[in-house]
């Protein structure tokens, strides 16, 4: 989104908080500001089969506030804003900080990776559901006012989704500065006819008091547990308050929060309360049908520009995500297309948008119906929500002070409430939540399969290491010098790459200039250009040894950090410049055994991987690579 950074504020720009809180509007709460279309109808509609009456109505408001009074204004709003890593938020953000905190105690830091990764590759689950789930809801609202459009209802949802994901090449910079406005609007409008429904039946406040909750789980818990995964689906999106931290930062969000959102969306819960107190057959659609028969179609529009945005939100989440784990180590690197140059984290990485495609439309063909999705709903999203308390959690506890300790209790609480709402959206499994954990399952495979395998090469090679500092004396006089600069790049810094030692035994030549490039992923979310650049003397003006460092949420751009060599007094004419790239595969196994699926699936992803040239920004005809091919 072109909306400036926290960094940006911080730093005295022009942001005010004001057009932050606005931005913040538009881009954090389109998933949880767009739950009423369908999260109170299912507590009463899903396979559960709740009485429709007065206790119960009263009952699941009051569970749909505490929920949110808990999760979202507690434990993110509260707590969890003011943990993150470098002004980035994020299961992945998040991820990083922990580890860097646990790194005297391996087997705690394993854990803590296992669960940060495992929370991300859900985290793909839910970016399948809520496009589908989000615009499918809205689009539903034309059957209410015309039967007629019931046909209609599937292919509209395609079509509108096939336009949102053919316009992310594009950016939303053009039409970011709506999105705030408009959810503005949204929010303003559920919140009128919600207020226009309780005018008429105030008794529907009473649901505030928790005894309606607490007395409803004393005397049907197991209706209670069940109603619960519908009851979650009021705060699904919460976990964007904490992704999108780094845009906005936390008072903006908090702001937004509590003085709209909240009020708007209790507003529209206790709206539809109280018009099924009054009508029960609203129960169909009981959002819909809050409104003037002359007013459904305008709304039905204002609901599908906020699905949009709602989905547009989280399909960004995916790229900066897949973004994320690419330079973390998790995935091959990316290419990925900046589009706006104002925003850093405006981002398309086109395989990860057609692939979500994909699936989000065989996601609506296949369930049809937003109330048949909302059985698949929510189990991705409140495993993540688990996952992520219980890093924040590791980190309280490292920082042992007598607030974190108060907070670290807090989170507890909330904790254990997210393990029952995890609990209870378990039971749709057999009912289509099996989708979103088959997916993040799959991820997750793949990004510990890249990683492990990645270790292994890496400790291959280490077996074969020679300090540059040795290299000198090894190049006699024998060796023929040719004109030009030679950049070999090196996975290691400080030692001879291989590729180099491929080179001189197969070419038996060396450049004049050589220069060992090293790639340094940090696990900070961005390095300043004045500290990316690191340049060690091997030979002087023949031999040196340089690292360019970029931080998690930033795409390496190699011919720009070589310009910014030249305040070490290092110059690069691009066409008298030869780039040479190592590619070390694994061999296929000379017998099959248990894991011998995990090592064709990295070849099947380093086979379908872009080029390093292309994911270096290197021009290709100032390349060469050579391949090596290691047996384990």
């Amino acid at each position: 989104m072109p909306y400036p950074s926290t960094g940006d504020s911080k730093n005295g720009g022009s942001s005010s908080t004001a057009v932050l809180t606005l931005a913040a509007l538009g881009v954090v709460f389109g998933d949880i500001g767009t739950s009423p279309l369908y999260a109170f109808r299912e507590a009463f509609t899903s396979s559960h089969g709740l009485a429709l009456n007065e206790a119960n109505v009263l009952a699941t408001l009051s569970l749909i506030f505490w929920a949110l009074t808990f999760i979202v204004s507690l434990k993110y709003v509260t707590i969890v804003l003011r943990f993150d890593n470098s002004g980035e938020g994020g299961i992945l953000a998040v991820l990083a900080l922990a580890t860097r905190m646990t790194r005297e105690q391996p087997r705690l830091a394993k854990t803590v990776v296992m669960l940060g990764i495992f929370g991300a590759s859900l985290f793909y689950g839910d970016a399948v559901i809520t496009p589908a789930i989000s615009v499918l809801s809205a689009i539903e609202g034309l059957s209410v006012s015309t039967p007629a459009f019931e046909k209609w209802i599937v292919p509209i949802t395609i079509a509108v989704l096939i336009g949102l994901f053919s316009i992310q090449k594009r950016g939303t910079g053009a039409v970011g500065k709506l999105f705030g406005p408009v959810m503005v609007i949204w929010f303003s409008a559920i919140a009128a006819l919600g207020a226009a429904s309780i005018a008429q039946t105030p008794a529907v406040l009473a649901a505030l008091d928790p005894r309606h909750a607490l007395n409803f789980m004393l005397h049907s818990p197991g209706i209670t547990f069940l109603v619960l995964g519908a009851v979650f689906l009021a705060v699904t999106g919460a976990e964007a308050l904490y992704a999108d931290m780094g845009h906005f930062g936390p008072n903006p969000i908090r702001i937004a929060w509590f003085a709209l959102a909240f009020p708007a969306l209790i507003t529209s819960y206790f709206g539809q309360g109280a018009l099924v107190l009054r009508d029960p057959a609203a129960l169909k659609n009981p959002f819909y049908l809050l409104a003037p028969e002359d007013l459904l179609l305008p709304l039905v529009v204002l609901a599908t520009a906020a699905t949009v945005i709602a989905s547009q939100a989280t399909i960004s989440g995916a790229f900066s995500l897949t973004q994320q784990a690419s330079r973390l180590g998790y995935l091959p690197r990316i290419p990925t297309r900046h589009t706006s140059e104002m925003a850093r984290g405006q981002i398309y990485i086109p395989q990860v948008n057609w692939t979500l495609l994909v699936l989000v439309a065989l996601l609506v063909l296949g369930f049809g119906t937003s109330g048949a999705m909302a059985s698949a709903y929510g189990i991705a999203v409140s495993g993540t929500m688990v996952l992520t308390t219980a890093l924040v959690a590791v980190i309280m506890l490292r920082i042992s002070t007598k607030v974190g300790l108060i907070l670290f209790a807090a989170l507890s609480v909330v904790g254990v409430l997210e393990a029952v709402f995890f609990a209870a959206n378990s039971a749709k499994i057999a009912h289509g939540g099996w989708f979103p954990l088959l997916c993040g399952c799959a991820i997750f495979v793949m990004l510990t399969t890249w990683k492990r395998a990645q270790t292994v090469l890496a400790s291959h090679e280490a077996a074969r290491r020679i300090p540059v500092e040795s290299f000198p004396a090894m190049c006699d006089s024998t060796i023929a010098r040719v004109p030009g600069t030679a950049i070999y790049l090196s996975s290691q810094y400080g030692f001879i790459p291989t590729v180099l030692l491929h080179n001189l035994k197969h070419n038996k030549v060396l450049h004049e200039r050589i220069v060992f490039l090293t790639i340094v992923d940090e696990d900070v979310p961005r390095i300043a250009d004045r500290e990316r650049t690191e340049v060690q003397v091997i030979e002087r003006g023949r031999m040196y040894q340089v690292a360019l460092h970029y931080g998690f949420m930033e795409d390496p751009d190699v011919p720009r950090g070589m310009k910014l060599l030249e305040r070490h007094g290092l110059k690069f004419e691009p066409m008298e410049t030869t780039f040479f790239l190592g590619k070390t595969t694994i061999a296929r196994a000379a017998k099959p055994g248990l894991f011998t699926w995990r090592r064709e699936l990295f070849r099947w992803m380093q086979r379908n991987s872009p080029a390093a040239a292309e994911s270096f920004k290197l021009l290709p005809e100032r390349v060469i690579e050579l391949g090596t091919r290691v047996s384990i």
